[in-house]
Formats: C-alpha cells, sequence, structure tokens
C-alpha cells in the first residue's frame, strides 16, 4: 500500500511536467504573433511567460500591445504545431 501511495504522489509531482506549454511569438520581421507549443529559438521574440493552456495564450496575444498594433497583421491567431516524435 505504501509503495501504491509513493508511485501515486511521484505521478502527481511529474504530471506538471509533462503538460504543454504555449508561447506567445511575434515575428520582427512580418510583425505577426503566432502561438506555438515550443520555445522558438530563432529571431522570434516571446512575448510574456509561457501558458499552461492554450485559450489563456489566445487572451494574453489579444490583449497585449506588441500583437494588438495596427502594423502588420496584428493579433492574427495561426496555427503552428509541431509534430511529435
Amino acid at each position: 500500500m505504501k509503495k501504491l501511495f509513493i508511485a501515486a504522489s511521484l505521478f502527481a509531482i511529474a504530471t506538471p511536467a509533462l503538460a504543454d506549454e504555449f508561447y506567445v511569438v511575434r515575428n520582427p520581421t512580418t510583425k505577426t504573433c503566432t502561438i506555438t507549443e515550443r520555445r522558438p529559438t530563432g529571431p522570434e521574440v516571446v512575448i510574456g511567460a509561457p501558458f499552461g493552456v492554450r485559450v489563456e495564450a489566445e487572451k494574453h496575444m489579444k490583449t497585449v500591445k506588441e500583437c494588438t498594433e495596427t502594423t502588420g497583421r496584428g493579433g492574427v491567431i495561426e496555427e503552428r504545431r509541431e509534430e511529435r516524435r
């Protein structure tokens, strides 16, 4: 019984580490904002902290100044998902 309790406790602690993270990313050349599941490594700028839920990232993208300004396409929500291997 103790082993089951310890295993359940470890699983509960490790579960948030397995959760997806969503990033609001702005491309400096096109001035468009997108939501990605992985932290960008290129010239894109991450706006804000990573979000645990995609809906939170979308809400943040609609309210942040960099994504709602009138230059470029503004706060367009684009789907960009990487395949998991």
